[in-house]
């Protein structure tokens, strides 16, 4: 059965898990470990709350705070009661958030206290920006200043409202009906809001869960942010589908990651390839047991291709799958099928997920802007008719911006972003493809390329590396090697070594700011 079909909305799939998986263990923050029927029960206070404070039906509640309990818990409970989710990025500084909630008229805001030693609330504070829609802010913590509100007061305002209330309001939801607006990164202009529905979401990710074959009993560590639809879709909606057990990290360490893997027999760790990685190279990784891993999903413009073999065979890890997806598009459009072979695997993101289209604009084998339609397309961006009608044709095709090429079994290979290309003395330079040859070097941790301008080709490469520990790697060795490797229009005409590179949240380097080191 289709996921939309079977729970109709999220609160029809939390109630569903809380009577499914009533004493499976749901939840594990620190030493807090509640069941799903004790997750079902905080939902509903939480939706209780809300209601109390005059959320309505298709109101706009942001979350600004990062993995944890209470992230989930105050999410959840605004979606039960017919609101909006609008998840705020971590990273974001008061006026970034400002703009965010000004845009989406957010009336309700839950926002951590302190994280990563910054006062998100002080921030906020701070933003120059007149927010008169937001009514009502609720700290996620044991204080709150003056005209804020803690999170136990709030929840406490709930209690005059009876279950009975929260899940009549929650039957009302149709599958239809918007469940949240997943704010674009930003990396190339403002964020815009990919409105997305529940019978989008669930069936999206009862068709991820199934691809992947997470089970109940699983263990899923969720490094990758909740505002972030890898997080939140990909992760709490398709546990709460499997009954699986979340254990949320805040931030990605990667000693942390070891050491929550090996405490809590974690089996499934999706994330960027960068998470992997580091994960493979740390120096104490064969001092953790990891034995219990089975399930990694990775992607991103750029797979290593020695990534795949190494968590297979170093790690012996059974499954890992590489994927493909973006806001706009419910977070997935393709996926690869456990059973393909490796280097499928290792070089594609796999094929278009059941009942949509994926097609290239470009001949067969040659790179080309990726389209995408089907149910898994967006609604469109929020109250912005004339960027939805640029992003969608009339007959459905989304315009992802994605270059990509497909072989004829339908696999599709991301090849960059359009914006991010450059043309070097007539030819089409596409960093992600030229990063991945310089992965390839065996001193090359970790690699970015942007286009810079020269007089005589116009545009020309330059490489921002990261070497691998204990390697003198100078740029000319780089260079000189990758003469040797790849055409001469592709070879970086310059090379940059840098302890890391710019990342945003959601593990996407921020080109930006490395064009704004070279003034480019």
């Amino acid at each position: 059965m289709r996921g939309d079909e079977e729970w109709g909305s999220i609160p029809g799939l939390v109630r569903t898990a809380a009577r499914r998986y009533g004493d499976r263990e749901a939840v594990v923050e620190g030493r807090t470990r509640i069941s799903y029927a004790e997750l079902g029960d905080r939902v509903e206070r939480a939706a209780a709350a809300c209601m109390a404070s005059g959320v309505e039906p298709g109101d706009r509640v942001a979350v600004w705070a990062p993995n944890t309990l209470d992230w989930i818990v105050s999410a959840l409970g605004a979606v039960t009661v017919g609101a909006v989710l609008v998840p705020l990025n971590t990273r974001f500084k008061g006026t970034e958030a400002a703009y965010i909630l000004r845009r989406s008229r957010a009336r309700l805001l839950f926002v951590t206290g302190t994280f990563l030693g910054t006062s998100y609330v002080a921030s906020l504070r701070r933003a120059d920006v007149e927010l008169p829609h937001l009514e009502r802010v609720v700290v996620l913590a044991d204080a709150a200043p003056e005209s804020y509100v803690t999170w136990k007061d709030f929840l406490a305002t709930g209690e005059r409202i009876s279950p009975a209330e929260v899940w009549a309001r929650a039957d009302a939801i149709a599958p239809s009906s918007p469940s949240d607006i997943i704010y674009t990164s930003g990396t190339t202009g403002r964020p815009k809001g990919a409105v997305i529905t529940h019978a989008q979401t669930l069936r999206c990710y009862a068709i991820w869960s199934e691809l992947a074959g997470l089970r109940e009993g699983d263990r899923y560590l969720i490094v990758n942010p909740f505002f972030h639809t890898f997080g939140y879709k990909a992760g709490i909606i398709a546990c709460l589908m499997r009954g699986a057990t979340m254990v949320p990290q805040p931030v990605f360490n990667v000693d942390t990651v070891l050491a929550n893997i090996a405490a809590e027999r974690i089996s499934v760790l999706p994330g960027p390839p960068t998470l992997h990685q580091s994960l493979l190279d740390h120096p104490a990784r064969t001092t953790h047991d990891l034995s219990a891993l089975r399930l990694v999903v990775t992607g991103a413009a750029v797979v290593p291709l020695q990534l795949v073999e190494r968590l297979r065979t170093e790690l012996g890890i059974a499954t890992v799958l590489t994927a493909y997806g973006l806001s706009e598009a419910s977070g997935i459009v393709t996926m690869c099928r456990r059973g393909d072979r490796p280097d499928v695997i290792s070089s594609t993101s796999g094929r278009a997920i059941p009942d949509t289209e994926v097609r290239v604009v470009a001949p067969p084998g040659t790179p080309g802007e990726v389209l995408v339609r089907g149910f898994n397309v967006m609604q469109g961006y929020f109250e912005d008719p004339d960027t939805t009608a640029t992003a969608i044709t009339a007959d459905g095709w989304l315009h992802t911006g994605d270059v990509g090429i497909l072989d004829e079994a339908g696999n599709l290979r991301i090849t960059d972003r359009i914006k991010d290309m450059f043309i070097v003395g007539g030819f089409n330079a596409y960093p992600a493809e030229i990063e991945q040859l310089l992965g390839l070097h065996p001193d090359v941790a970790d690699v970015a390329v942007i286009g810079i301008p020269d007089p005589r080709l116009g545009e020309v490469g330059k490489a921002y590396a990261v070497r691998r520990p204990g390697a003198t790697l100078t740029a000319d060795d780089l260079i000189a090697w990758s003469r040797r490797e790849m055409a001469n229009y592709k070879v970086p005409r310059a090379v940059e070594f840098v302890g890391e590179l710019p990342r945003n949240a959601s593990g996407k380097v921020v080109k930006g700011a490395l064009r704004g080191r070279t003034g480019a």
